[in-house]
């Protein structure tokens, strides 16, 4: 076993603390990695605060994490003690199952294992990138290309891929309308691939306060969809919505802005449900589809593909001792767009 530092949830009403967590030892087929970065994400305050049901505390959480190699195990054969290596929302699956042999891990049909608070192939709960140190199985960790800058890298371990699958799944490139409802954390990502990939982008947000960085970010157009004439505007314009953000929306009104064919999928999660019209669905043959993570096979696709094209998250770098400042900085959306924490502070 290894004792690591870190910072955890001591329960849902505590601020997070330093403490000590302990690693298991390295296996034959286990990578070591040194935390430099780890992203903070919404999903970590809404798992330690127990929004989204009840967790084992005390909780340490991240799951946007980019290191360095320190030691493999014996049986390693993809990575090697030096590189700079990535780990994102799951660091294990069945292996078995329909989904996992069709590479789509991330919908293990017995549940991946999630990188913290979810139940480890050991019978512990895992602990997440809020630390100094994890031990990940080989498979599950990704090769972060040289040409991403390494402090704003850990974001596209979450963030990143979230917006990457849906727009790569649905087929967004030239000749295709793409919005993004909210420009946040997920939304400016979603902005950025869009536009890589070709797509005519636009960025349907509650006001204009983020016009001008959702343009420089690569938007063609950009609306406040707290004017409602914009939905009038914008009624049959979009091939493809890409519905980022995690509060209720009247959903029938972003569907109703759906051209023949076209798909609205959500990747942000509410936590109540959204009622779906289905006369709404009926009107230009529409769909409405939910997307998760991506697989690892994608994720590091979406890595290449980032550093190829030269797309990083907005971030800003915090050390461990802010990190519950941040966090009602998150909530407040006073974050432009992604808090990273340097892990080099947290010991």
């Amino acid at each position: 076993m290894l004792t690591v530092d870190a910072y955890a949830a001591p329960s849902a009403t505590e601020p997070l603390i330093k403490t000590t967590i302990e690693r298991r030892a390295v296996g034959p087929n286990d990578v070591l990695i040194e935390i430099a970065y780890a992203g903070i994400c919404h999903s970590d305050i809404h798992t330690v605060r127990g929004d989204w049901g009840p967790i084992s505390y005390p909780q340490v959480v991240g799951h946007e994490i980019v290191g360095f190699v320190t030691e493999v195990g014996s049986d390693v054969t993809l990575h090697s003690v030096g590189d700079r290596v990535g780990v994102g929302c799951m660091v294990n699956s069945c292996r078995e199952c329909d989904n996992c042999l069709a590479g789509a891990e991330q919908y293990c049909l017995k549940g991946n294992t999630g990188t913290y608070a979810a139940v480890d192939t050991d019978g512990t709960i895992t602990q997440g990138g809020y630390s100094t140190h994890i031990v990940v199985v080989e498979d599950f960790v990704l090769k972060v290309p040289e040409a991403i800058p390494f402090e704003a890298a850990a974001p596209l371990l979450c963030a990143g891929i979230t917006t990457y699958s849906p727009l790569s799944h649905w087929n967004a490139g030239p000749g295709k309308r793409v919005a993004v409802v909210g420009m946040g954390g997920l939304g400016h990502m979603a902005v950025k691939i869009a536009h890589a990939m070709g797509a005519e982008v636009t960025v349907l947000s509650q006001t204009l306060g983020k016009k001008e960085d959702g343009l420089r970010l690569g938007a063609d157009h950009y609306f406040a969809t707290g004017d409602s004439a914009t939905f009038t505007e914008l009624k049959n314009s979009f091939d493809l919505i890409i519905n980022t953000v995690s509060a209720a929306i009247d959903i029938n009104a972003y569907l109703a802005l759906l051209r023949l064919d076209g798909t609205l999928v959500s990747v942000g999660a509410p936590g109540e449900p959204l009622p779906v019209r289905v006369f709404t669905l009926f009107g230009n043959r529409r769909t409405f589809a939910g997307s998760s993570i991506g697989s690892i096979r994608e994720t590091q696709e979406m890595l290449d593909f980032c550093a190829e094209h030269g797309i990083a998250p907005e971030t800003e770098l915090v050390s461990a001792e802010d990190i519950n400042e941040a966090y009602e900085r998150v909530l407040s959306s006073d974050v432009r767009y992604r808090f990273v924490i340097d892990a080099s502070t947290i010991a």
